[in-house]
């Protein structure tokens, strides 16, 4: 949880009191924790590769999908290098001159989103980037809404400068545009497409390339003549872009005076991480240029630890908000934000907020209050670690022999915190799931622990076919999970089509008054219980089902209270149109009767499990479907077939763009209407087509869709009770 940074400088500048020791103020102020965010393929782990490279944490550049027979360094499953893509976020840390830099790559595609979300929740500061061909897409566009959500200053970095077609002065007006962020280029490109060959550098108004083996020397020169009044014109719009959320700069705007270079990146600092604006650098990983003066964005723009403000809650007071010190003599509190199964047990990764951690250090888990010793404390650089002894407040680290969940908050016992997890977005595609031999407990023993990892990961059993039913975030999410079990299990699977993560809901509020009696010879069972239930809006955890207890004068007895809550949870569960969970619904239990011999737990979770049935219907239940937000690429000569494919399946079309030769449509497609989608864009653009889809919201399906679905239920249930 943070605020605005501008608010926590005034506060540091009062508190560095609080930290004893100057060398480690300066520490922290060269330390930067950041994350490495994209849409799919446009080059983050090729990125993160380079900066490893030229900062010398790795000796040799491997390349994404292993086709050196190595594969990048961040992208270490045999899975990732098989596909080209990221799977799992990977952390590392280098140091580029005095700085210090933990960096997190992330995975760009939508199926693995949670990633993204719980590097972004530890992180300080992050780095964006986009292809200068295709801008901004679907999943950068989500991305961008994490940042947003935690509150993530970053740096834009339009990458494949050398590729035909790449504008990135385009790419900025999609920035402010589509994401809606006040930004401006700090560099331009020197050459375009193949003869791309460095940047100008708009504050300090020199051209800078990269020359020798990898473009390890970085060489600065004069502006080359035809670029000058190019320069000179962006230099001015950056400027003025700072003026507008920049008070020193727009005093010496205004006074038609010439910032100098130190108050030009002293002013880019402020407002970056105010969030006011976003530097854009420019840039091509694959070809060695311009990543070394990304390096030093990272170190002048990104804040450290000191100037990002981070809240707990504190349990003994009613969960008041309290600011963090990030200095090591202060009580320990540190976030459990990512779990991995390794080969020497579960590997915890943690971020410190505040104090510090020591290797065999007592632990405090924040929610249970179970105190636990931590017996090895790692630093991770992909799937390699170094063992330390020590780690201090601000830094990000990994531990061995802890059990716990991801979101976990830890103390050392001095006080009792506890951070605000990370959002968790609802699966929106389900498939049954059998394995082929009898090795049973290989299979419980995969899913569990999948579970423990990724909470977008979902596992029950449907209680009427008594099939295991797993559920993510789209089919290749779940494929890669049957695909690990298969090479880290050995347990091989058959599955089942994939099925759409249907919602049941309510439209309008309704009473109940229901008493469950049941009498067979000794003590019976009764309970009586009174209210409504009424739909209601998700929260900002994205929780939204409630239970209210408004019962007073002990007509329902308290400690019978948490079985009606439960008997509530339990009618959630399988909703009584098609069977699939209710959302969005409160219940508000008024009053009730108790008998003196016959009411107990039990009767009283039956009691509202049966008022919530009964009321069900009342209440104006519908079916919720996933709609997807779906981003569409081809040929521009496709684009009237393409079109009309999205017209076929019933789908919206929100935003279209002709880029020379291609077309972009940004579409709403519900999830049940696109299976097979991949098939008919590939024969409708012959091959050259491509598509991303991410999950919107629910929707309400068209009504006769719900009549068809519930028809399909009733058969279904006549044909399993025959």
């Amino acid at each position: 949880m943070r605020a605005s940074a501008f608010k926590f400088q005034t506060r540091w500048a009062s508190d560095e009191a609080n930290c004893p020791n100057p060398s480690e103020l300066q520490k922290l102020k060269k330390m930067r924790n950041i994350g490495i965010s994209a849409h799919i393929d446009s080059g983050k782990t090729t990125l993160s590769e380079r900066i490893l490279y030229y900062t010398g944490r790795i000796k040799d550049v491997h390349e994404v999908r292993g086709r050196d027979n190595v594969g990048a360094t961040m992208d270490w499953m045999e899975l990732e290098r098989e596909k080209g893509i990221t799977i799992q976020s990977a952390a590392t840390h280098c140091q580029w001159g005095d700085n210090q830099i933990n960096i997190i790559d992330t995975p760009g595609h939508v199926d693995f989103t949670i990633e993204v979300e719980r590097a972004l929740r530890v992180l300080d500061g992050a780095v964006l980037v986009l292809c200068a061909v295709s801008g901004v897409q679907s999943q950068t566009i989500t991305v961008d809404r994490q940042m947003k959500r935690y509150n993530v200053p970053r740096i834009s970095f339009v990458n494949k400068m050398d590729r035909p077609g790449a504008n990135p002065f385009r790419i900025i007006d999609q920035i402010r545009t589509k994401l809606k962020l006040h930004s401006a280029a700090l560099q331009i490109p020197i050459g375009s497409e193949d003869s791309f060959s460095g940047v100008v550098d708009l504050i300090r108004m020199k051209a800078i390339y990269n020359e020798g083996e990898r473009g390890v020397n970085v060489v600065e020169k004069e502006i080359p003549e035809n670029l000058v009044e190019l320069a000179q014109d962006k230099h001015n719009e950056l400027v003025e872009c700072l003026a507008d959320v920049d008070d020193e700069i727009a005093d010496i705007f205004l006074n038609e005076e010439k910032p100098t270079a130190e108050q030009l990146t002293d002013a880019v600092r402020r407002a970056t991480i105010a969030r006011k604006f976003t530097p854009v650098l420019m840039g091509s990983a694959i070809k060695n240029t311009s990543v070394q003066a990304l390096l030093d964005a990272v170190c002048a723009y990104l804040p450290n630890p000191t100037e990002v403000e981070n809240y707990a809650l504190d349990l003994h007071k009613g969960e008041e908000k309290v600011a963090l010190i990030p200095y090591s003599n202060q009580p320990f509190v540190g976030l459990a934000f990512k779990l991995e199964e390794g080969k020497y047990g579960q590997l915890t990764y943690l971020r410190v907020y505040q104090g510090c951690l020591k290797k065999g250090a007592f632990l405090t888990h924040a929610k249970t209050g179970k105190k636990i010793k931590m017996p090895r404390l790692v630093r991770m650089h992909s799937n390699e670690m170094e063992d330390v002894d020590y780690v201090g407040a601000g830094d990000i680290c990994a531990m061995f022999g802890i059990d716990c969940a991801s979101g976990d908050t830890f103390t050392d016992g001095q006080l009792a915190y506890s951070m605000t997890s990370m959002f968790v977005p609802e699966p929106v595609i389900s498939l049954s799931l059998t394995p082929k031999s009898k090795d049973t407990a290989n299979f419980s023993k995969a899913l569990n622990r999948f579970q423990k990892e990724d909470p977008t990961f979902r596992v029950h059993v449907d209680s009427e076919s008594k099939e295991t039913i797993i559920s993510g975030m789209g089919e290749l999410h779940l494929d890669i999970y049957v695909e690990r079990m298969k090479r880290e299990y050995n347990v091989d699977c058959v599955t089942g089509k994939p099925r759409v993560a249907f919602r049941e809901t309510i439209t309008q509020a309704a009473d109940f008054n229901y008493t469950h009696k049941k009498q067979s010879g000794g003590a019976g069972q009764f309970g009586r219980v009174i209210g409504r239930i009424e739909p209601m809006e998700a929260n900002e955890e994205g929780e939204s089902v409630e239970f209210v207890n408004e019962v007073v004068g002990g007509n329902i007895p308290s400690n019978f209270i948490p079985a009606c809550e439960r008997g509530f949870k339990e009618g959630l569960e399988k909703g009584f149109l098609i069977g699939h969970p209710v959302t969005g619904t409160k219940m508000i239990l008024k009053d009730g009767l108790a008998h003196a011999v016959d009411s107990s737990e039990l009767a009283f979770k039956l009691a509202t499990f049966y008022a919530f049935r009964e009321v069900y219907k009342q209440a104006k239940p519908v079916i919720m479907e996933p709609v997807m937000n779906v981003g569409i690429t081809a040929p521009v000569e496709f684009q009237g077939a393409v079109l009309g494919s999205v017209n076929k399946r019933k789908g919206t079309i929100v935003d279209t763009e002709v880029q020379e030769d291609y077309f972009s449509a940004t579409c709403e497609v519900s999830l049940n209407n696109m299976f097979g989608y991949a098939t008919e864009l590939r024969s409708a653009t012959q091959g050259k087509g491509e598509f991303t889809m991410e999950y919107k919201t629910h929707a309400p399906v068209l009504p006769y869709v719900q009549e068809e679905l519930i028809e399909e239920y009733r058969k279904k249930r006549e044909a399993e009770n025959k």
